[in-house]
């Protein structure tokens, strides 16, 4: 199922993910500082949670090594000023000095705040294929 509010907020969502993931894979700590709200939840495919202060030390320190990211966004809702990405994410990633692929069902929350989109909400679920 394939679903967009509108052709604009599609467009919106694909900047937005695109800013992010590109940030990740490149360990742009800056840009994510940017993205990311303050009230940060995101859930990572194992059930741990980091906040925005945890996941930016994590990704700084190289916790987090992103080698490739695959995300798709098919569902968009948006009720004002949120946006509610429904999607996949596939990565091969070096996580804690493991290697790992990463494929997930996703759903992506992201709000305006002070005028800005910001990142609110990264809660994931495995594909078992």
């Amino acid at each position: 199922m394939t679903c967009y509010s509108s052709p604009e907020d599609r467009r919106l969502a694909e900047t937005l993910e695109a800013r992010r993931y590109n940030a990740m894979k490149a360990r742009d700590a800056e840009t994510l500082e940017d993205l990311l709200d303050d009230e940060l939840v995101y859930t990572h495919s194992f059930g741990d949670r980091d906040s925005k202060a945890s996941f930016l030390a994590k990704l700084r320190e190289g916790f987090f090594l992103y080698h490739e990211l695959k995300p798709s966004i098919d569902i968009i809702a948006r009720r004002g000023d949120v946006l509610i990405l429904t999607g996949t994410m596939w990565a091969r990633a070096t996580v804690g000095g493991e290697d790992r692929i990463i494929d997930n069902t996703c759903t992506n929350i992201w709000a305006k705040t002070g005028g800005n989109w910001r990142f609110l909400s990264f809660a994931p679920t495995p594909i078992r294929r």
